[in-house]
């Protein structure tokens, strides 16, 4: 198998497990029921040794709909906004809470048997945050989205609530990023030709999920998509990172969902083995009906998404156009969004959006649609947006039961009188 296909993680898992029989990865597993339970309660979260952690930035509630230690943007915001969104509304998703971090005491760890000389967590190769902004700079324009984006649409239009955050379609954000590629740091701590997986890990607090300490965030990432596109951001949108963005330091994963762009990032494991955590077995794979008792692939690519930017049960007048707009996106890769419709009726009709700025990164595609509602009453909006792999949004997804990658069409109601 070549590297390109490791960065495909449901190629790169089935080697992964080879050599791992079905009753140990059930083994892997098998805090899932007691993680779901939980999480249908009291919401499966607390923080090992403290009080649960706050967000630190303000949260206005024209901008936010606060989740507890989550807060999703108001897709209204961004309207008369330009491509990127500004940092003071961009999503916030934490497992625990926002952490302070000192730039000057910070050290980024590495070590693991991938590493020439196998540095140990006790004796690591380290960098300072002014050495990272001694290396090669490089931007990118991505967006990170929860995998749990449109969790609440399970529900509301398919009738099977999952549990977790309510997320309607604000649990993704795009930014410009600056930073290192991590395939810089890790070829200078000494990478080598047998590493097969990287470990990073957060320095949040420590997650306690059914009684059980599952320690600091981490997810594993296979060592070619590591080397491909992956950034060790410090920068978001022109300026240092924010405090729930991950200051000092922080993964992007181009694509990915957003359990793979780690933040506040302290240590990197190297590997010459596969490497696990719970989030990328008891969590972030698809659970339920549709899949194999040992849940899907760990979750990588997102799925295409569109969302309107007004706000749900809006009031329109009668007898004037309105210029409708939002934003569509895809988590394709390469694949961009090239398409998008509009229906107005509820779905019984099409016609093409208006895009308003070609879709040249990893990023959305913004789109307009002029509607002159001749009747007043309550209509249904809806968007469906196709990317260049041939993906289109379909009408229903398949149900999973953490309501992971929701990318059905989503219907919008307004008023109109």
């Amino acid at each position: 198998m070549s590297h390109r296909d490791l960065t495909d993680e449901a190629a790169y898992d089935r080697q992964r497990l080879a050599g791992l029989s079905r009753r140990a990865l059930l083994r892997l597993t098998a805090g899932l029921g007691a993680a779901a339970a939980l999480s249908a309660t009291a919401g499966g979260l607390a923080v090992a040794g403290e009080r649960q952690a706050t967000i630190v930035k303000p949260l206005p509630p024209e901008l936010f709909i606060p989740h507890g230690t989550n807060a999703e943007m108001r897709w209204e915001a961004m309207r008369g906004q330009g491509h990127l969104v500004p940092n003071d509304r961009f999503f916030v998703r934490n497992h625990t809470g926002t952490p302070r971090i000192d730039a000057h005491t910070w050290r980024l760890r590495l070590f693991g048997t991938g590493l020439h000389g196998t540095p140990t967590r006790d004796r690591p190769v380290e960098f300072s945050y002014e050495d990272l902004l001694g290396m090669p700079a490089e931007t990118t324009t991505a967006f990170v989205e929860c995998a749990g984006n449109g969790r609440s649409f399970y529900g509301s239009q398919q009738g099977t609530p999952a549990p977790g955050t309510p997320w309607t379609l604000g649990g993704v954000g795009v930014a410009r990023w600056r930073g290192v590629r991590l395939a810089t740091v890790l070829e200078r701590a000494g990478l080598t030709e047998a590493a097969v997986d990287v470990l990073p890990s957060g320095l949040d607090p420590e997650f306690v999920e059914g009684g059980a300490n599952l320690g600091r965030v981490r997810r594993p990432l296979p060592v070619a998509k590591a080397l491909r596109d992956t950034l060790l951001a410090y920068e978001m949108n022109g300026e240092p990172l924010p405090p729930d963005h991950g200051f000092p330091v922080r993964l992007i994963v181009p694509s990915w969902t957003g359990i793979s762009s780690i933040k506040w990032v302290g240590e990197i494991e190297v590997a010459d083995r596969p490497l696990f955590s719970p989030w990328n077995t008891q969590f972030y794979r698809l659970f339920g009906p549709s899949y194999p008792q040992e849940g899907s692939a760990p979750l990588t690519n997102q799925v295409t998404k569109s969302a309107f930017e007004l706000p749900s049960e809006a009031r329109l007048a009668v007898g004037r156009t309105h210029l409708l707009t939002g934003r569509s996106w895809s988590g394709a890769g390469v694949g961009r969004v090239r398409g998008v419709r509009i229906s107005v009726d509820g779905g019984a009709s099409w016609r093409p959006a208006h895009p308003r700025r070609l879709s040249r990164d990893q990023a959305w595609l913004p789109w307009s649609f002029a509607w002159r509602p001749e009747r007043s009453g309550a209509y249904t909006l809806l968007a469906a947006a196709s990317d260049s792999t041939g993906a289109t949004q379909p009408r229903e997804v398949p149900f999973n039961r953490f309501g992971y990658l929701f990318g059905a069409v989503v219907r919008h109601p307004v008023m109109v009188g």
